[in-house]
């Protein structure tokens, strides 16, 4: 199921002889640039480490896994969405270079599921104030209703 409001664009990477390069976001993209810039920082998850349930109320979020393989977890809690309870998740990450936005009122987390540490940027629409954060958390386990495990298919 889809959320609304939800885009997930492929990336690239160029590369050449001397490395590689990959636009993560431009200015000239209309569907990216639907929110402002506000902030951009980079979070870390180690092997089998879930950090998760986070929300916003005015915070457009825009993530991407740079090393590692995470699961995006996705859970829409806007009363008034037409996809209100819906989930989605997304593996992003190695083979899975992909940049996923998402509006305020969407509850999501992380889960490092690959081998290594995981390095994850965030592209957000507001700097974060310490003061008056808008954010409200909820435990990563028991209170949604989400599976972080692993599916053998």
């Amino acid at each position: 199921m889809s959320i609304q409001g939800v885009l997930c664009r492929p990336l690239t990477w160029h590369n050449d002889q001397r490395g590689s390069l990959a636009e993560l976001v431009r200015a000239d993209d209309p569907a990216l640039m639907a929110a402002p810039i506000g902030q951009v920082y980079v979070t870390t998850l180690y092997p089998g480490v879930v950090k998760a349930w986070h929300r916003h109320s005015q915070q457009w979020d825009r993530m991407s896994c740079l090393k590692g393989r995470v699961m995006l977890g996705l859970i829409d809690d806007r009363k008034d969405s037409p996809t209100y309870g819906h989930q989605m998740s997304f593996i992003l990450g190695d083979r899975s270079f992909n940049l996923v936005m998402f509006p305020p009122g969407i509850w999501h987390g992380l889960k490092n599921i690959g081998e290594e540490e995981a390095l994850v940027v965030n592209v957000v629409s507001a700097p974060y104030d310490r003061e008056r954060p808008d954010e409200e958390r909820a435990p990563a386990h028991g209170v949604l209703s989400f599976d972080w495990s692993r599916r053998d298919s």
